[in-house]
């Protein structure tokens, strides 16, 4: 029993180290501005092997963690619809081969000038070439990239790559010594079984996971729920894997064939506890992977392949953004995110020393090497967020505004602008609409509606949007300094012409009135009051009751609002010393 308890202490030890290294590290290292993957990756090695020595056998836990990014492409696949995906196959095949491609070509010339056989140069550079795909995934969406058109385009980049390791892995076994001597036969019979499993899954995504998922909603038994979900995204793992394809890839096709279904967000909120437990569980087991003593041995050889190979890619990347028309921004912003290798470098890798191409200090070396790149990958992106050029907005089909003439001009096309411009189209007024989201123009053109780009800050782009002969200018930008500056200007260039203006909170209200528009409103007021009165209504007051009580509400508001203002100083005054009096005299 004692060898029992100590056995069972020690792993818990291990557990509650785990723990403590992630809640520790991950909230430090943000609110340094270093981001969590950092975070983890440095709480691993502290805790691994070559630190306290907590853990001996990192690859264990490695094997483990890689749910966490089997899961994370299982979500991902949830946000895409198959009509999505349809719409992104230029992308995942045609970028995403020419950015694979070329560094591919690149990678194994470096491998080759730093002396490896063609052989050997052509496995290491390959695998460098597989970015990381849980890296890249969880900068996306910590930076809020993630459903952006550019993020998007990494996305499928990151898709065809995780397509990729099947071939990548059939050319590893044609290099081995004798690996030319596979018939031809069962190359086919490979790539049979790789489709079959593909098949398989899609029927069952199609025909099967729906009907069972109704059954066990009608059970009413939510652990059954959960298990059932992690079941889907296991089980299409599994089934990727035995057909020689990446668990990744199975599990993102799993969130994709459900992607339509009614019950898409309950399986997202099972699923997603376990995946981030375990995507974190996978940075500090690659920390852990971390050997400092094949690094210490062979400093200078690593250190020149980590600058070489992420340089190289770079550069490839960027040369392959900008020859398809991406932007410089955004070229250097994948450039950046995805110079990395990745941890299916790890497994092609393994495959090669397998099969006799690598021995096993160059394997450790070039996984150090990889290791080492994905440590650097959060640096990198916080170079280029601190140092390079701030990404500007498409204007490709967009119109600039020249001498229009409306009865009323809107400053900003977000979700208010669009509302608060519906009533003055359908009275038939004349609306000139200016605004400098490209991606807003392009979707209000896509519902009939003529915006023109233009900041409002500027006072030529005012005058060519017509605010001179408007009857009313409107601002609708939620950006706060954005909103005043253009209620400045507009007063003082334009002071006959009304403004009205949308007002984030109360204190923003007060800077708007102190600019001189017309009327504010804060954006949330009357959505509020208008909930408040059916809750009264909903509750049992009386409808003339519930509509005194709003007026009441209303005026106490537009009081308190009054006594903010500089202008309302002396009105506040006058409220203050009424009310005293009034209470002097009740008492």
């Amino acid at each position: 029993m004692a060898v029992e308890a100590s056995g069972t202490a020690s792993d818990l030890v291990q557990v509650v180290s785990l723990l403590a290294a992630g809640v520790i590290a991950v909230p430090l290292f943000k609110r340094l501005g270093l981001g969590s993957v950092l975070g983890y990756l440095l709480a691993g090695l502290a805790i691994g092997p070559f630190g306290l020595g907590l853990f001996t056998d990192a690859h264990a836990i490695l094997h483990v963690a890689e749910l966490g990014v089997v899961m994370f492409l299982f979500i991902i696949g949830l946000e895409m619809e198959p009509s999505r995906l349809w719409g992104m196959r230029r992308a995942i095949f045609g970028l995403g081969l020419v950015q694979v491609g070329a560094c591919i070509a690149a990678l194994t010339l470096v491998g080759v000038a730093m002396g490896f056989q063609p052989a050997v140069a052509f496995v290491a550079g390959t695998g460098f070439v597989l970015t990381s795909t849980a890296i890249v995934m969880q900068l996306l969406e910590e930076r809020g990239t993630l459903s952006t058109p550019k993020g998007q385009r990494i996305v499928a980049i990151l898709l065809l790559e995780d397509l990729a390791i099947v071939p990548l892995l059939a050319a590893v076994a044609l290099l081995a010594p004798g690996g030319g001597e596979t018939s031809g036969a069962e190359r086919a019979w490979g790539i049979g079984i790789a489709l079959l499993s593909v098949a398989a899954l899609v029927a069952a995504g199609r025909w099967l996971l729906n009907p069972m998922f109704r059954l066990l909603a009608a059970a009413k038994a939510r652990e059954v729920m959960t298990a059932a979900a992690l079941l889907v995204v296991l089980g299409a793992a599994l089934a990727m894997q035995l057909g020689g394809l990446s668990m990744a890839m199975g599990a993102f096709l799993a969130g994709v064939l459900l992607s339509e279904s009614s019950f898409r967000h309950q399986l997202e909120a099972d699923v997603e506890p376990f995946r981030g437990i375990l995507l974190g569980l996978f940075f500090l087991g690659v920390g852990m992977s971390l050997d400092l003593a094949v690094i210490a041995a062979n400093l200078g050889l690593i250190l020149a392949s980590v600058a070489a190979y992420m340089l190289v890619k770079s550069l490839a990347i960027y040369g392959i953004a900008r020859a398809l028309r991406a932007s410089h921004a955004e070229g250097l912003e994948r450039a950046a995110l995805m110079a990395q290798g990745g941890e299916f470098a790890f497994v092609l890798y393994a495959a090669a020393a397998g099969a006799g191409i690598i021995d096993g200090t160059t394997n450790a070396i070039l996984t150090a090497t990889i290791i080492l790149s994905m440590a650097m990958t959060p640096l990198m992106v916080i170079a280029f967020d601190r140092l390079g050029p701030k990404a500007s907005p498409s204007t490709e089909g967009v119109e600039a505004p020249e001498d229009l003439v409306g009865s009323a001009l809107v400053v900003g096309f977000g979700r208010f602008g669009q509302i608060a411009s519906q009533p003055l189209i359908a009275q038939g007024c004349p609306v000139s609409i200016i605004d400098t989201s490209a991606e807003n123009i392009r979707l209000a053109e896509g519902f009939g509606f003529k915006v023109y780009y233009g900041d409002g800050t500027r006072l030529d782009i005012l005058r060519a949007a017509g605010a001179a002969t408007a009857r009313a200018i409107l601002v609708c930008i939620d950006d706060r300094a954005m909103a005043n500056r253009v209620a400045e200007i507009a007063r003082a260039e334009f002071p006959l012409v009304p403004v009205l203006a949308r007002a984030r909170d109360r204190e923003h209200a007060v800077e708007l009135i102190q600019a001189g528009v017309a009327y504010q409103v804060r954006e949330t007021v009357e959505s509020a009051l208008a909930l408040g009165e059916r809750a009264l209504l909903t509750v049992g007051a009386e409808p003339e009751a519930a509509e005194a009580i709003m007026a009441e509400v209303r005026r106490r508001d537009a009081e308190r609002l009054e006594l903010e203002t500089v202008g309302g100083i002396y009105a506040g005054l006058d409220l203050i010393r009424g009310n005293a009096a009034a209470l002097h005299k009740a008492g």
